[in-house]
């Protein structure tokens, strides 16, 4: 049976049609395999000497990494759970923007107590500036960052320089800070709050409050709280302040870390984020598209560019 030119031509074309399509497949699949980075992982790095169980930290890098800014996190749990490998997307993120991503564990309550559990953030820290130049990092650009409890953590490191001095690290590593929907970065305010509403309500003590696990020692509630060590003439890094809009504790909150920030002239941006919750906004930071994470590129390209 033979075929005429007219139904040879459109058998020809369609065979051509899919052998572009194919290739066009082929390309695609080549630019996106091109895109992905790859990371290493180093996991479980004792940094103290000797090392409790949870004294440990991972480090994700990209592969050959020289020189790059590190991003160090601070998981959340209310001071009480929580685990490093809590990450999600964030490492895979931030290695395939160009930086070091460091994820600590500390000691928790109640097996220690707030003090002893802030100079494990800080012991790490001091481990990550001293040996973060083995795995890639520049020990001089680093961004600390952390969710919830770590989100005071974060603050609190970052504006109350003495637990990091003690490890030997000057104030001037640290580049940015980035909060995420904390609800203590001013200790007393969050505690009257809380029992004025159960007072009102006639409503008994919660058996893990911020007063139950901070103690009833009013000098360190004002010690534990960022805002206390806000002052102009200290080396302050800038914020990006991130919250849940709609959740009235963490909103108040960041408004009031930022507003004390802003009125020492110390560089704060406030992003409230809606259509989110709690654990939502922490999960989806580094989902291509998050309102939260797009705030949180721009933050740091914005001081990349300053820097240079």
């Amino acid at each position: 049976m033979f075929l005429n030119s007219t139904k040879l031509e459109v058998i020809q074309f369609i065979i051509l049609t899919r052998k572009l399509n194919s290739i066009a497949t082929t390309i695609v699949l080549l630019l996106a395999s091109s895109s992905i980075q790859a990371q290493t992982l180093t996991s479980n790095i004792p940094y103290a000497k000797p090392a409790h169980a949870r004294q440990v930290l991972d480090i994700y890098a990209p592969e050959k990494a020289q020189n790059l800014p590190v991003v160090f996190w601070i998981h959340g749990g209310g001071w009480m759970a929580g685990d490093k490998s809590d990450v999600a997307n964030k490492p895979k993120h931030f290695t395939d923007q160009g930086y070091i991503f460091v994820s600590i564990n500390y000691r928790l309550l109640p097996t220690v107590n707030i003090e002893v559990l802030i100079r494990d953030v800080a012991k790490s820290f001091g481990w990550t500036y001293n040996n973060i130049s083995k795995h890639g990092g520049d020990p001089n650009r680093i961004f600390v960052m952390g969710h919830s409890a770590g989100a005071q953590l974060a603050a609190l490191i970052c504006t109350d320089h003495r637990y990091i001095e003690a490890e030997g690290v000057p104030a001037s590593v640290l580049q940015g800070c980035v909060p995420v929907d904390g609800d203590t970065y001013d200790l007393p305010a969050i505690i009257a709050t809380n029992e004025l509403r159960l007072q009102l309500h006639r409503l008994p003590p919660r058996k893990y409050g911020h007063r139950e696990k901070f103690g009833n020692d009013s000098s360190l509630h004002i010690k534990y709280s960022a805002v206390t060590h806000i002052k102009p003439d200290k080396r302050i890094p800038p914020f990006l302040i991130l919250f849940v809009r709609n959740h009235l504790w963490t909103s108040a909150q960041a408004q009031r870390l930022h507003h004390v920030l802003e009125d020492s002239g110390i560089t704060s941006t406030l992003v409230g984020i809606s259509g989110t919750d709690h654990v939502k906004l922490n999960d989806n930071l580094g989902l291509k598209g998050d309102p939260a994470t797009q705030s949180l590129d721009r933050f740091l390209t914005e001081l990349d560019m300053s820097a240079h």
